[in-house]
């Protein structure tokens, strides 16, 4: 969804595994093990679909024992329907006012879009947004970044959408938020599918882990993101919200 960024899929032909199409990544070494990477193509998921009916239709054909799913955060929202649309969000002063001076960056949109930082003063309250205002913009001088959504929380931090140049138009008027309680949808897909998973908000910027599946406790969170550093899922219209990754055997 990133007019800067080309589709990862784009030039290339995705691979039929018992009717699933995949798209092969490079493969990535964590802690001496090599990994192959897929990602795993879905339809356009709409708000309120069954997630774990996501995970039967499109994992299980080609899950294998061993293998770790890797989740964007985006389709589990889309999932629960934790949205917001534009219509409902109702830009004021200060939205309109700070945007002004906010960065922009070329992995998605900012707080530099009204609608998103409006959103954000509605969630956390316009005293907090202040004061992060201000403390990222002190920052800044000192070459630091990323001070604002240190302060305001990674539920800020995850908010999709509001975007004009989004290859889904229905992302133009509609901000995903985070997925609500990530720990118990993971343990739900592990229970009744059997699947190993991790759910991430990732992008080509940062990936930031947000649960893992009951079988995974032990992992660190940096091994995990070692796995999905180059975010092999894409940042434009892949339609590849799944990835798996898979031990190779010697």
């Amino acid at each position: 969804m990133n007019p800067n960024k080309e589709n990862l899929n784009f030039g290339k032909t995705g691979e039929i595994e018992n009717g699933i199409t995949v798209w092969p990544r490079a493969d990535r070494t964590v802690n001496g093990v090599t990994y192959s990477c897929k990602a795993v193509q879905t339809h356009f998921v709409e708000r309120g679909e069954d997630y774990v009916g996501l995970v039967r239709q499109y994992i299980l054909p080609v899950w294998q024992p061993g293998d770790l799913l890797f989740s964007s955060e985006k389709v589990a929202a889309m999932c629960q329907n934790n949205t917001v649309a534009m219509e409902d969000v109702k830009v004021g002063f200060w939205a309109k006012f700070l945007s002004k001076f906010a960065t922009s960056n070329s992995h998605g949109i900012g707080m530099d879009e009204p609608y998103k930082l409006q959103l954000a003063i509605n969630m956390k309250g316009l005293p907090l947004i202040l004061w992060a205002c201000a403390c990222g913009a002190v920052a800044r001088l000192f070459g630091k970044r990323g001070v604002f959504y240190e302060i305001v929380g990674q539920d800020v931090a995850g908010i999709d959408g509001f975007y004009s140049h989004s290859s889904f138009e229905v992302y133009h008027t509609l901000a995903v938020l985070m997925p609500e309680n990530p720990e118990a949808l993971c343990k739900k897909v592990y229970d009744e599918t059997g699947v190993s998973m991790v759910l991430v908000d990732a992008n080509d910027l940062n990936q930031e882990l947000l649960a893992v599946s009951p079988d995974l406790a032990d992992w660190t969170a940096k091994d995990l993101m070692d796995l999905i550093r180059d975010n092999p899922a894409g940042q434009d219209d892949e339609l590849t919200p799944f990835v798996i990754l898979r031990p190779v055997k010697e």
